[in-house]
């Protein structure tokens, strides 16, 4: 194997799907750090992962890790990541990239002074067929681009016991599902211009549905839903004065999509092929980033990752949804 050498931080399911992809690619997993050295353990023998590490610190110190991913819950992503890059380490944090603006701005600040790439781990921005997307969309292929909608809805529970419906854990519908397509109006349009956003909540006052209608530059208008109690058809479109886009069900994983014109002839009908889920695609993106000596990224610069964060907390604001500690 070649390329940077990556240790993992927690066990959880996003980790296992994530190390399961770099196996795929072909990539170098070489080590797992865990509270309990029976999880680091298990998760080691699993993915045939050599060394097993039972604490984050014993990880990060690991002098054989260039790059560590950090999938720990949200309310752990900043000083997780903080904690790697004051280590020396390049980092990759799983999405939601921070709870807040104001952790995130202090993760890039940190990265800066270490010399180090942070990077979020919005994986559906990599995927192939995103890439064609918006090939199309900067090429023209769409006209004017006039309107974007996208939704991310699936029904998980309404349990206040489940981390989703904890405050304490940085729960509810927007962080965790509506992060996706709040981050696809933002690479399709740019910086939304002005937000409005209503949502419902739930019994522990995380949000379980949130709506937004955003305004773009040269008034582009985007419409996201996002729910965690009932299941939607999970597609996206972007329609312009020459064509219109329409992604397919689950649009934020590997999927196809047809590029229309407006009497309804399919210009192009794109098929993703990828093996796994697709979190290879922005592994790849960040060992290449780290080659070319990039560190502010391209595909999603730090800059961008803390302004959407920024965004995510004015819906937060409208929507009356505060973590501990924010007040």
């Amino acid at each position: 194997m070649t390329g940077l050498r990556w240790g993992i931080l927690a066990t959880g399911l996003i980790a296992r799907l994530f190390t399961n992809d770099l196996r795929t690619a072909g990539l170098n997993p070489v080590a797992v750090g865990s509270r309990s050295p029976e999880s680091a353990q298990r998760f080691a023998d699993e993915f045939g992962i050599p060394r097993a590490h039972g604490s984050y610190a014993a990880l990060m110190d690991d002098p054989d890790v260039d790059i560590i991913y950090v999938a720990t819950p949200h309310p752990g992503h900043a000083e997780n990541a903080i904690a790697a890059i004051e280590a020396g380490k390049h980092v990759l944090v799983e999405k939601p990239f921070t709870l807040n603006a104001r952790e995130a701005a202090a993760v890039r600040d940190a990265a800066a002074r270490q010399g180090v790439l942070v990077m979020e781990a919005m994986w559906s921005r990599y995927l192939p067929h995103m890439v064609r997307v918006r090939e199309l969309v900067t090429g023209g292929a769409l006209g004017d681009v006039r309107a974007l909608s996208a939704d991310h809805t699936q029904r998980i529970t309404d349990d206040p016991l489940h981390r989703l419906n904890a405050l304490e854990l940085g729960g509810g519908a927007l962080l965790d599902l509506g992060i996706y397509p709040v981050s696809f109006a933002w690479d399709v349009l740019g910086e939304p211009e002005t937000i409005i956003a209503s949502a419902r909540t739930g019994l522990t006052g995380a949000d379980s549905e949130v709506a937004t209608v955003f305004t773009h530059a040269g008034g582009a208008l985007s419409t996201t839903l996002s729910s965690a109690r009932a299941a939607g058809p999970n597609i996206a479109t972007i329609i312009g004065t020459e064509a219109r886009i329409d992604i397919d069900r689950v649009w934020y994983n590997a999927t196809s999509f047809r590029l229309i014109a407006p009497d309804g002839t399919v210009l192009e009908d794109f098929a993703s092929r990828v093996e796994g889920r697709g979190m290879q695609y922005q592994a790849l993106g960040a060992e290449r980033l780290v080659a070319e000596g990039n560190l502010r990224g391209d595909i999603l610069t730090i800059d961008e990752t803390v302004a959407i964060m920024g965004t995510l907390d004015e819906i937060r604001r409208q929507i009356g949804v505060t973590y501990p500690g924010e007040e």
